[in-house]
């Protein structure tokens, strides 16, 4: 992990198209890590910008069930979101996943985050989240790394948008192939469908989006294209 500490309106490394029309398969960010520990050190957090911070304000509220339609539109219509459990390919799926949580789970909340990388198109950060289920009275805590791939349109604005969201739990990368991946789809193709709030009909419009194919690597460790990062 870098020492060095970027300017809070990120370096100017890039790492995806500068053309924000394409859709966002292209602007996913791989890799895999040295142990798959992403316990954070929030003393040791990179500073942001306000408008970066308004950013990932806006998506730990997410992940603590406080979605609305305002930090859904955080998202691009085209946006990917990826984790162990989902792959959205657009936002009205994206929008049916933050607002289906509360049904799920009984409390979820954000033990501390560290930022990792500042690049000007990629913000990534250590993430610590306690989920208590409804049903079995239990507390799960989950260590990830959660990449945002930013909009190349909106960087330099005061509502950066994102383009790929990706959450990782362990030390390999998705393969994006196979049963796993197919049931990740699944789930966030029929998810939404049973979702009637008005929130979510917001984003009905935004149906696939200009999408791709999901891009497939075979593996999801170094030979599945996602080198080895310290983050």
């Amino acid at each position: 992990m870098s020492s060095t500490i970027p300017p809070p309106n990120g370096t100017s490394k890039t790492h995806f198209p500068q053309d924000s029309s394409l859709p966002g398969e292209r602007f996913e960010v791989r890799q895999t890590h040295p142990t798959g520990d992403y316990t954070p050190n929030p003393s040791k957090s990179f500073p942001l910008s306000a408008p970066r911070q308004a950013l990932l304000d806006d998506i730990i509220a997410l992940y603590e069930m406080k979605p609305t339609v305002a930090r859904v539109r955080r998202y691009t219509p085209d946006c990917v979101y990826n984790d162990q459990f989902v792959y959205a390919d657009d936002r009205y799926k994206m929008a049916g996943q933050w607002f289906a949580l509360p049904k799920l789970f009984k409390a979820a909340e954000s033990r501390g985050y560290q930022v990792v990388t500042n690049d000007r198109d990629l913000i990534q950060f250590r993430h610590e989240e306690a989920w208590t289920f409804k049903i079995i009275p239990k507390t799960a805590v989950v260590n990830a790394l959660v990449s945002l791939s930013l909009d190349p349109a909106t960087i330099d604005s005061d509502f950066i948008r994102v383009k790929y969201h990706k959450d990782q739990a362990n030390d390999k990368d998705y393969s994006n192939e196979g049963l796993g991946a197919t049931f990740k789809k699944w789930q966030a193709d029929n998810v939404v469908k049973y979702m009637d709030s008005l929130e979510v009909k917001e984003f009905e419009v935004d149906k696939g989006a200009r999408k791709e194919p999901r891009p497939m690597y075979g593996s999801g460790g170094r030979e599945g294209d996602a080198p080895v990062k310290d983050l």
